[in-house]
């Protein structure tokens, strides 16, 4: 039935250990702020897999919303941050929320996502109306911080929904692809040695993605170092970004 998970048993996982069923939640936000559900418990790292035949797009966000695959591993407990409506021309996959988007609950509601919004020439109004842009990372919970910055995203999200999301969102025809998480998943073995030789090669992947760098702050090395990102492809995605999100 649509909301519940069943969990994908490995040979040395103890028999009485199993998935309890997230609970239904009493709202939903459409601006990305997301409420908590019930857990997955247990000492092993385990990747559940959910049952498909959620009816509609808001019911699959609120399955999303209510998910604690792995809230063992948060250091801030679980807080899925993501947003998308069906008619969304435009995808956004990012890492996964930092600490402040953790307690805001907005996606990219932090330095990096003043940056990124200037890359694609938009305005908070726009940015943030999921008529127009999905935000889907590819952790939805803030992962915690590791010793060069924060932790990889998890990988119980994209096994989980993605596939799922995608399929809710026919419409997508620009995939920005931000750092090497996304394109890793998104571009496979078309991904170049490094980011900056992705980045560089976007035409390769046009019309349908459009690898960037992580906007963050910490990149800004990379942004001196790659003076070509700002003179070329900025305004090649600023003038996407502007034909998807005005028709």
């Amino acid at each position: 039935m649509p909301g519940t998970l069943r969990l994908r048993r490995n040979s040395n996982q103890h028999p009485e250990k199993r998935m309890i069923q997230p609970k239904n939640p009493k709202t939903i936000s459409t601006l990305c702020g997301l409420a908590p559900a019930r857990s997955i418990r247990g000492r092993e790292e385990k990747i559940a897999v959910a049952e498909v035949g959620y009816p509609t797009l808001k019911a699959l966000l609120a399955a999303v919303r209510d998910c604690r695959a792995c809230e063992a591993h948060l250091p801030l407990g679980p807080r899925p941050v993501l947003c998308a409506g069906e008619t969304a021309r435009i995808l956004i996959v990012g890492q996964a929320p930092g600490a402040r988007v953790h307690t805001t609950g907005i996606p990219w509601d932090d330095p990096s996502g003043e940056r990124l919004r200037a890359w694609m020439g938009v305005d908070k109004e726009i940015f943030y109306d999921e008529s127009r842009i999905a935000i889907i990372p590819m952790g939805y919970c803030y992962p915690g911080r590791g010793t060069g910055g924060d932790l990889p995203p998890r990988r119980e999200c994209a096994a989980l929904w993605l596939d799922q999301l995608l399929t809710r969102l026919p419409r997508i025809e620009l995939t920005l692809l931000i750092g090497q998480y996304a394109q890793r998943h998104f571009l496979g073995s078309r991904r170049k040695p490094s980011l900056g030789e992705t980045a560089k090669a976007w035409r390769d992947y046009a019309p349908q993605y459009i690898p960037l760098p992580h906007p963050s702050p910490r990149n800004q090395p990379w942004i001196k170092l790659h003076p070509w990102f700002e003179r070329r492809l900025v305004p090649v995605l600023r003038a996407r970004i502007k034909a998807l999100s005005t028709r």
